[in-house]
């Protein structure tokens, strides 16, 4: 697996900050995130979480919200879900003989079905980060372990 999309809601919180903390894991990964929505689509990620993950050293300001489409498919190895309902909102775009998995990014801490909270809507956005960088080592240690 060398790419990897993430996917919340909005693509302005959750699935920016998951990238970023891959990303700064293992650079060498292609990543991406989006929203299942399109109302912040070529918008920067919203800036209380820019703050928080910049405090993290997790760089968000150059990336920019697009919208999930079926071409995603596709294009990437594997989509990581924020919770169950962005990933039941991105099955139902899932073209016919496509075999890409989706997953929710709390399966790789072993929290299977869990969601990562929307700090848009609950302002918790140090909890979140706590939980998306804790999903983040899960993730590049299982990637390890697949390599061996």
């Amino acid at each position: 697996m060398t790419s990897i999309l993430f996917v919340c809601l909005g693509n302005i919180c959750r699935s920016p900050a998951a990238e970023a903390a891959v990303r700064k894991r293992r650079p060498d990964l292609t990543l991406d995130s989006a929203g299942t929505g399109g109302w912040h689509v070529g918008k920067p990620p919203y800036e209380p979480m820019q703050e928080a993950a910049r405090a993290r050293g997790l760089d968000l300001s150059k990336l920019r919200a697009r919208q999930f489409s079926a071409a995603d498919f596709g294009t990437f190895d594997v989509i990581v879900a924020m919770d169950e309902e962005n990933a039941r909102d991105i099955e139902s775009l899932r073209p016919d003989g496509s075999f890409t998995p989706v997953v929710l990014f709390t399966d790789h801490i072993g929290e299977d079905g869990m969601a990562v909270p929307d700090p848009y809507y609950t302002r918790d956005f140090e909890g979140c980060l706590d939980l998306i960088e804790a999903c983040a080592d899960g993730l590049v240690a299982g990637l390890s372990r697949d390599r061996s």
